[in-house]
């Protein structure tokens, strides 16, 4: 696992709110630097996300909320230096709502090597632990290389070309205070935002875990189908800026605390016992404690206020206060995941704690 060298946690992922203009062209600026994946949802309209990335291109979405292909009916026109250039006046991502931008920086598009798969294009930030990759499936079990120096602990999945498939998502976290051990065959886990439980099946993840220099794809054509064309999100922990967190879930309003070991600005959290029970949570729409503002990666649902969430953001980690109504601490004994990424990073490379900020 490797320790973060990232000074300020905003110049590799930030969340930027904005107001439609209901216009064929609007600019959003303030991200703090050029995003390659900008992943967007109007607030107070009931419209699908839309995804966007460098190595698609910014015409080219993709709905998390959907087992669709990519499409381009609603483009961006260009990534920016400071943030996105929306190019429709389509209310999903620019009518006269208010929307939720989540921004990443990649950005190394050469470098890479190894694996049987060869990625079309791809875009990484190692510091960072994220990267985008394009691939075209063989139908065989392979390896591609993904160049983040660390061992990715969730990836994402979709089929972009050749037809309509599932979100699939591998996780696996590496120690703490995880229910991973209680689950049979960890290294074939495949999870779906649409799709209720888990499978166990080697023909997603080829029954092998992903290592510090591959991930590896099975048969089955959600991920692998030949000819096909599918994007990929890898994420890695990295020591005091991003960590997957698991825990189980106690129905009470006073529930587990999550040790990340900084103080969280993003939080998506999943159950795999109950696929209605996803959110997002950032410190943008929820500057303050307790956080109360849900936004569901498999639903186009508006922004909820409900209390289904129930956590509070803290200098080191996440305390969950939902009970047994929240989707992030829902019934007793579910296994639930969460990827929280940075406000502040705590840890420099040399293992040493960052300067207070």
């Amino acid at each position: 696992m490797a320790y973060a060298t990232i000074n300020k946690g905003s110049d590799h992922f930030n969340t930027k709110l904005y107001t439609g203009n209901n216009s064929s062209s609007n600019a959003i600026t303030g991200v703090g630097f050029q995003p390659d994946w900008v992943w967007l949802k109007a607030r107070n309209y009931g419209e699908s996300h839309r995804a966007y990335d460098v190595v698609r291109g910014a015409a080219n979405y993709i709905t998390p909320n959907s087992t669709g292909a990519q499409s381009n009916s609603f483009p961006l026109t260009s990534f920016d230096s400071d943030g996105f250039t929306i190019g429709s006046a389509d209310g999903s991502i620019n009518g006269n709502y208010n929307y939720v931008s989540w921004n990443w920086k990649a950005g190394t598009s050469s470098g890479i090597s190894g694996g049987t798969i060869t990625p079309t294009s791809y875009s990484i930030n190692a510091a960072a632990g994220f990267g985008i990759y394009q691939y075209t499936g063989t139908g065989s079990n392979g390896t591609i290389a993904h160049g983040l120096g660390t061992t990715p602990t969730l990836i994402l999945v979709k089929k972009i070309v050749g037809g309509s498939d599932n979100w699939t998502i591998y996780y696996n976290p590496l120690g703490g205070n995880s229910p991973q051990t209680q689950i049979n065959g960890q290294e074939n886990r495949a999870m779906f935002f649409n799709t209720n439980g888990f499978s166990t099946s080697s023909t997603y993840w080829n029954g092998t875990a992903a290592s510090s220099t591959v991930f590896s794809l099975g048969t089955t054509g959600v991920v692998n189908e030949s000819g096909h064309t599918y994007i990929v999100y890898a994420f890695a922990d990295i020591i005091g800026y991003q960590r997957l967190c698991g825990w189980y879930a106690n129905a009470d309003s006073n529930g587990p605390f999550l040790y990340t070991g900084f103080k969280p600005a993003f939080f998506m959290m999943f159950n795999i016992n109950n696929s209605g029970r996803w959110m997002i949570a950032d410190n943008a729409r929820n500057p303050s404690n307790e956080i109360d503002k849900k936004l569901a990666p498999h639903t186009a649902n508006v922004e909820a206020t409900t209390g289904d969430i129930g956590c509070d953001f803290l200098s080191n980690g996440i305390k969950i206060r939902g009970g047994s109504t929240s989707d992030i601490n829902y019934s007793n004994g579910n296994m639930m995941y969460g990827l929280a990424i940075a406000e502040r990073p705590l840890v420099a490379s040399n293992n040493v704690a960052a300067t207070a900020r």
